[in-house]
């Protein structure tokens, strides 16, 4: 309850993207290509030929099957709850939903360039915009705040990208512009170093 009061739009993301889920479960499964389309994943060819924009944005609450689920949702746990403490509920959801859309628009640019008609969906996007963020606040604090520092977050984000990179169905453009986003997007928004509470020392295709 007490990690619900100080972030709460982190856990407001993650309660919706499992709800989301449980209902794709219950009408026709998350790995069914034809259910995601009708849930709103990214299809190229649906935006580009019918105009339907909104794709870019519903296709970052979408999951194919629990374990793309699970391992967004623990990553967004843990990355989430410390930017949006640091930078505060409105900032945090600003660099969450435009660089979660940025990645999606990043992705759906690369498909039409390489004509790839590849369905997509996932979190990790705006996930990898949290991560830019934050790296950005620890640059700020001197490398450290609350538990994490910035070498431990640098070899998360490193890992992360590695393990993209070398999975298949993974989408690497997406990631990739996502993590620049955020981190330019908490350059334009904070400036100094943010308040640090509770701290030791003065941190288809699978978007």
């Amino acid at each position: 309850m007490e990690e619900l009061k100080k972030s709460p739009v982190t856990w407001t993301f993650i309660i919706i993207n499992v709800l989301v889920f449980l209902a794709m479960e219950l009408t026709g499964g998350s790995n069914d290509i034809s259910n995601m389309v009708r849930w709103g994943a990214s299809f190229a060819p649906l935006i580009q030929e019918q105009g339907q924009y909104y794709r870019l944005f519903t296709c970052m609450f979408l999951h194919f099957g629990l374990e793309h689920l699970g391992y967004n949702m623990l990553i967004l746990y843990f990355v989430g709850g410390h930017l949006e403490r640091a930078i505060g509920k409105v900032r945090f959801l600003l660099i969450y939903i435009i660089g979660g859309m940025g990645a999606s628009i990043c992705s759906y640019y690369a498909d039409v360039l390489h004509q790839n008609a590849v369905v997509s969906a996932g979190a990790s996007g705006a996930i990898f915009a949290t991560l830019g963020g934050l790296i950005w606040i620890l640059i700020l604090n001197r490398g450290r705040l609350e538990e994490i520092s910035l070498k431990k977050l640098l070899l998360m984000a490193l890992l992360c990208l590695y393990y993209g990179f070398i999975s298949t169905g993974v989408d690497n453009t997406a990631h990739i512009g996502g993590f620049v986003l955020g981190f330019l997007l908490a350059i334009l928004m904070c400036h100094r170093p943010q308040h640090r509470k509770n701290q030791s020392v003065v941190s288809g295709s699978e978007i």
